[in-house]
């Protein structure tokens, strides 16, 4: 952008989800994987990170796990200015060899459980606008920094993470071998559901057990000042120890307060959990789950046979 004119470059200006011109002519060119370009955040863009994050740091003291808490302080995050991707991975690497990834828009699911497995996190680098901070039907970078990152800081959950990339492959090679092509698309269809429910009941909503009750350790309760109050507090939620046979057969909705939650013991039991996932996956288990949300794009589907 060296040679840009005073006009074009005000045309730029603002990363906002929806509505960033910086992320529109990406997508057009096909880059998914691009740059942060720090200076296009407007004065609103900081002020809609400043605002998310001063309201959520008394409830993330409040509900989320001591893991998150020491991943936020050891982050260093700018609670005032939308953070520099190469500012967090100057502290994440280090801890994990983590990094954040910024990302053009959706990361079809091999690519983005391929990331994982290479210890990369795919990260949005818009942000909501500051006159609508509850709800975002799409990641956003406060939800991608301020709500996963700062548990990829943890060493027992970064190595969970990897695993379920490792996952991914799996699968691939898995239907790779199926020579039909109706019952391979029926097969990579149910495998991908079961693990994106999986990813959604953890990664994102997980609850965790502790000696002071159950806390927060998904990404989406903890980057939803609403939600994350509502899944310990709330008596219409329904809360269980995980069981995989439950979750990978169990739909969700993404447009309202979760209404069931699942609780794992501690990150070890994590690990297990996705290195049983794959078992089943191998044991043929993952092939026929129950239909229902999420939905398998096509997208997501080819990334997995054309790798």
């Amino acid at each position: 952008m060296a040679h840009t004119t005073v006009n074009e470059l005000k045309a730029f200006m603002g990363l906002t989800t929806n509505e960033a011109k910086f992320i529109e002519q990406a997508r057009e060119r096909g880059e998914l994987y691009i740059v942060q370009p720090y200076d296009l955040y407007s004065p609103e863009n900081h002020e809609s990170w400043r605002k998310l994050f001063s309201r959520m740091h008394g409830r993330w003291e409040k509900y989320a796990n001591e893991h998150f808490q020491l991943g936020i302080d050891s982050l260093c995050l700018n609670p005032n200015a939308v953070p520099r991707l190469e500012d967090v991975n100057q502290f994440l690497e280090p801890l994990t060899h983590f990094k954040a990834k910024p990302v053009s828009g959706y990361v079809p699911a091999y690519k983005f459980f391929d990331c994982l497995r290479n210890r990369e996190f795919p990260t949005t680098i818009t942000i909501r606008r500051s006159d609508k901070l509850d709800y975002l039907p799409e990641p956003d970078i406060f939800h991608d920094i301020a709500g996963h990152v700062p548990m990829h800081t943890d060493p027992a959950f970064a190595d969970a993470l990897v695993r379920f990339g490792d996952c991914a492959h799996t699968a691939a090679e898995i239907v790779s071998g199926i020579s039909d092509k109706e019952e391979q698309i029926r097969r990579l269809t149910s495998i991908i559901r079961a693990m994106a429910r999986f990813f959604w009941f953890t990664i994102e909503f997980g609850l965790m057990n502790s000696k002071d009750g159950l806390k927060v350790y998904g990404s989406g309760l903890l980057s939803s000042y609403g939600e994350i109050e509502h899944c310990i507090e709330s008596p219409d939620v329904q809360r269980f120890p995980i069981q995989l046979e439950w979750v990978i057969n169990q739909s969700f909705e993404i447009d309202h307060y979760q209404p069931l939650l699942f609780h794992v013991e501690n990150f070890s039991h994590l690990f297990e959990l996705v290195d049983e996932l794959e078992k089943w996956m191998k044991d043929g288990k993952l092939g026929n789950v129950a239909p229902g949300e999420p939905g398998v794009n096509e997208e997501d589907l080819v990334s997995f046979l054309h790798i």
